[in-house]
């Protein structure tokens, strides 16, 4: 009875927020569409519409470059973003570039490079993992590197000399230390 009650309550408190989720989305898509983004130095909305958006909040407030708007100034500086527009998107390109670049860069300083020789004994992940629990070791093995077959692909063989039959890939290896 008392679970009963309970269950209920719950369900009437997760249906009043439903749909509020519905009311702050476009909140939400307004906002990330007018944040600079990193990887561009950009708005979404200025490389699509070649102007800077108005905000809610600057209007509200006031401020200052709304309050000194004029039309005719406006319209000109208008141009000038439309005219170069292009420039602004391949700057933005440039920029995007060297951003995946930083972030290659940073991945790759903590990447330490792995290889296996021929005799090497090695374990490899369990695939199937539906009978184990959470505290089931989740490697096999030991195993023989019998064969190279490119870099980071290897064949297997059992210990008592029996081969594997499918090659593995390095992320799926480790070394074994008897």
């Amino acid at each position: 009875m008392v679970l009963e009650s309970l269950k209920t309550r719950i369900f009437d408190d997760a249906s009043k927020y439903v749909t509020k989720w519905l009311r702050e989305l476009p909140h939400v898509i307004w906002d990330l569409r007018t944040q600079k983004s990193r990887a561009t130095s950009y708005t979404p909305f200025f490389l699509v519409y070649s102007s800077e958006a108005v905000l809610p909040t600057d209007v509200a407030f006031g401020a200052l470059w709304i309050q000194y708007y004029e039309e005719g100034e406006a319209e000109k500086s208008r141009q000038v973003d439309i005219d170069s527009l292009k420039e602004h998107r391949v700057a933005a390109l440039i920029q995007h570039a060297r951003h995946e670049q930083q972030i290659r860069c940073y991945h790759d300083r903590n990447i330490q490079k792995r290889s296996f020789n021929v005799g090497d004994l090695v374990l490899h992940r369990i695939q199937y993992t539906k009978a184990m629990h959470k505290l089931s070791i989740p490697w096999e093995g030991p195993f023989i590197i019998k064969k190279v077959i490119q870099l980071g692909t290897y064949q297997l063989q059992w210990t008592d000399g029996s081969g594997v039959p499918n090659p593995w890939n390095i992320q799926h290896l480790r070394h074994f230390y008897p």
